[in-house]
């Protein structure tokens, strides 16, 4: 059977979507901040994904090694903090900043992985949007816990990635469904200790349900799909416009305007990612094996 011409754009089009959900999520997420604050938030949508992905792959099922169970355990408990943090920034400082922080993490342990002098530039491009951003000298004026939460929520991304490689090895619904199990374990002791009972009333159960499944368990039902059918710097670059995406969303559902210098500050944080990711060191193909 022919494959249709528009086949090599479903890939790019489940990046796409994925960012855009998670965008999409995120911006309705901050509407029950008033209500059960941004701990109980968190709690709700990391918790949900947890149950959810643990009914889904049923992780049970395979042996977890000890070694293993660690590695998890670390990628989990660093997921959770992450999750926290960056809804903690998301209280003062706007949807499309917070990611865009939270981006220098990833960035950072790219970085530190290779030397090579184009590297360099894409260092250059980084800190400059993050200079662009943080509230010195004549950057616009953003609350300075915020953007200390964000930075928290970029050094626990990086030390997720990290974690997560050593688990890179287990099927990818074990480790994911096990490692947000472990993240509910820091998220939700803080939530039910923020919120309380509000977190049982019906309404806002059902609006937490809905933010884990938009903004978790669609994405990473869109990521896993389009990974296996992308190169991963290809992958790398389409998810390096997340931080203009959430910028987006955030001015058409949430009424955050940015300035001048803060879309500045976005663009080069997304160039500095995309450079890195299309200039990343590719690994040579395997030698052909020695003829008997």
């Amino acid at each position: 059977m022919q494959t249709s011409r528009f086949a090599p754009l479903v890939p790019v089009l489940a990046v796409l979507g994925s960012v855009t959900s998670l965008a999409i999520g995120t911006s309705y997420a901050k509407h029950l901040f008033p209500l059960i604050g941004a701990q109980g938030t968190s709690a709700l949508r990391v918790g949900f994904s947890a149950l959810f992905l643990l009914l889904l792959w049923r992780p049970w099922r395979w042996h977890t090694r000890r070694a293993d169970a660690v590695s998890i355990l670390r990628y989990g408990l660093t997921l959770g903090l992450m999750n926290l943090l960056f809804y903690m920034a998301l209280r003062t400082i706007p949807f499309g900043i917070a990611v865009a922080i939270e981006f220098t993490g990833p960035l950072t342990v790219a970085m530190l992985s290779s030397r090579r002098p184009v590297d360099f530039l894409w260092v250059g491009c980084a800190v400059a949007g993050l200079l662009l951003l943080l509230p010195l000298g004549g950057a616009p004026a953003l609350d300075p816990a915020g953007v200390l939460y964000a930075l928290g929520a970029a050094a626990c991304w990086g030390l997720y990635i990290v974690f997560g490689k050593r688990a890179g090895h287990l099927h990818a619904g074990h480790s994911v469904s096990l490692g947000l199990t472990a993240a509910a374990l820091v998220v939700v002791p803080v939530g039910v200790v923020h919120a309380g009972a509000l977190l049982l009333q019906p309404q806002v159960l059902l609006a937490g349900l809905l933010v884990a499944v938009v903004s978790s368990a669609i994405p990473m039902s869109l990521e896993m799909m389009a990974l296996k059918r992308l190169p991963k710097e290809t992958f790398g670059i389409l998810i390096s416009m997340e931080p203009a995406v959430a910028a987006l969303w955030a001015l058409l559902l949430l009424g955050e305007y940015l300035s001048g210098l803060q879309w500045l500050a976005i663009a080069l944080t997304v160039l500095a990612s995309v450079g890195s990711a299309a200039t990343a060191r590719r690994r040579p193909p395997p030698a052909p094996a020695a003829a008997a």
